[in-house]
């Protein structure tokens, strides 16, 4: 199958760009600069220059596939500090969706979407462990993700994967992770809020990228799945284990004291977002056989002072001694 995939060189897009190829798919990924597209073509992958913005480019990149996996967000506007980023970004990408909708309606063609498993905690005040039938009516991200669910109705094999807020490997050099640990190199600890017993899910990146390929080979019409690893792990132990890597002790501190510690991530810091991936794992026969998330850490990458290429992502021996990608 023939995949155009956005957010193809990124820390989770370039994983799943390997996943495809190493299951034998072509893949055309989205470039918007030339070191972009010149890592792509080194792995194998065609290139299609563009960016989120040419909706056009990406439209008829779309109609010249046979499948779609759209990772790309615009991240740097969504967390960049600009008023209103977030909602802004989501808006942008509820246009991306729907522009991929209409060049897919009646082609049956698989298109993968993503969204993540905190929104259902932020927009819909969850406190219970999420699963997969859990379904909000609006907000940023949850108008995109609907948006891809109701292209089930017209033609369009169209699954969202939900990603935890952790998405962990040596490949993980912007996500929260390393934001923590820079923070606790900042502050001289490694801090959690309150006891710390608010729990986050997490999954390893190249057990995240085995379940795209999954839902885009297999995943029925209309599918929402998690990819989630790690059901729950307390932000106290997220905090600890940080603070063993960066050789600092971890400390509880208040509501009110967190910001001057984390700043904006504060907030997410907070968050507890207990979520099951039972259903997607009966579902699509997917099973993650990396390490969680504080066996990760424990593995000492996160605290490598420069970041090390890509190609030096480790594998790990999978089921009866075969090695994972």
């Amino acid at each position: 199958m023939r995949v155009f995939v956005t957010g193809a060189s990124g820390h989770i897009g370039f994983a799943v760009v390997a996943e495809l190829l190493g299951a034998g798919h072509k893949v055309a990924g989205l470039a918007r600069s030339e070191a972009s597209a010149e890592k792509l073509r080194k792995a194998g992958a065609e290139v299609v220059r563009g960016d989120l913005d040419d909706l056009a480019g990406l439209v008829a990149a779309a109609e010249a596939a046979e499948g779609v996996i759209h990772l790309g967000y615009k991240h740097d506007l969504a967390f960049g500090g600009t008023p209103d980023g977030f909602v802004k970004a989501a808006e942008h990408d509820t246009r991306v969706v729907k522009a991929f909708g209409e060049a897919l309606i009646g082609s049956n063609k698989p298109f993968v979407n993503t969204a993540g498993t905190a929104q259902l905690v932020l927009f819909g005040g969850m406190t219970r462990t999420g699963t997969e039938e859990d379904v909000l009516p609006g907000g940023p991200r949850v108008d995109g993700e609907n948006a891809v669910i109701a292209l089930a109705e017209r033609g369009v094999r169209s699954s969202v994967v939900r990603l935890p807020p952790t998405v962990h490997s040596s490949l993980d050099h912007h996500g929260f992770v390393p934001m923590f640990v820079a923070a606790a190199r900042k502050n001289g600890s490694s801090v959690y809020i309150g006891d710390g017993a608010n729990v986050w899910p997490a999954v390893h990146t190249l057990d995240a990228a085995k379940l795209y390929r999954l839902a885009l080979e297999s995943a029925p019409p209309g599918t929402r799945l998690h990819g989630v690893a790690d059901e729950g792990v307390s932000f106290r132990a997220i905090a600890e284990a940080i603070g063993k890597g960066v050789g600092v002790p971890a400390k509880s501190v208040s509501a009110d004291e967190a910001p001057k510690y984390l700043g904006g991530m504060a907030h997410f810091a907070q968050v507890s977002n207990p979520t099951s991936s039972a259903r997607t794992r009966a579902l699509l026969k997917w099973e993650p056989t990396h390490p969680g998330l504080l066996a990760d850490l424990a593995e000492g990458h996160y605290f490598v002072s420069a970041d090390r290429p890509t190609s030096q992502v480790r594998t790990h021996r999978g089921p009866r001694g075969r090695r994972s990608r």
